[in-house]
């Protein structure tokens, strides 16, 4: 679930980015392979092709946003759960040490 809000978040915050300043790759490339003609109506302002190119960025960046937050959240969780096993362990350890009798060890 907090994957889906940092993605809309990166989607935001590069849909703001390349409608303020311009192009911005890929979404310019990404544009201009789909062979769309470009249009000066505008929409608050903005040409509407800007925000497609913008919508284009925004999914892209999002994606690797949200890939690498997924990845990395990954890596901790595993991590997290490897420590935690280790701290059983050496109680299980600690546990054992004390049950033995004193001429075993």
């Amino acid at each position: 679930m907090i994957g889906a809000v940092v993605f809309v978040i990166a989607f935001l915050i590069f849909l703001g980015m390349t409608l303020n300043f311009g192009v911005f790759p890929p979404g310019d490339t990404l544009y201009k392979l789909l062979n769309v003609p470009e249009t000066s109506y505008h929409v608050l302002g903005y040409p509407a092709t800007m925000f497609v190119k913008a919508a284009f960025n925004g999914v892209v960046y999002g994606f690797i946003v949200w890939l690498v937050f997924s990845l990395a959240m990954t890596i901790r969780r595993k991590r997290k759960e490897k420590r935690k096993a280790e701290q059983v362990e050496s109680k299980v350890d600690e546990e054992i040490k004390k049950s033995e009798p004193e001429f075993t060890r």
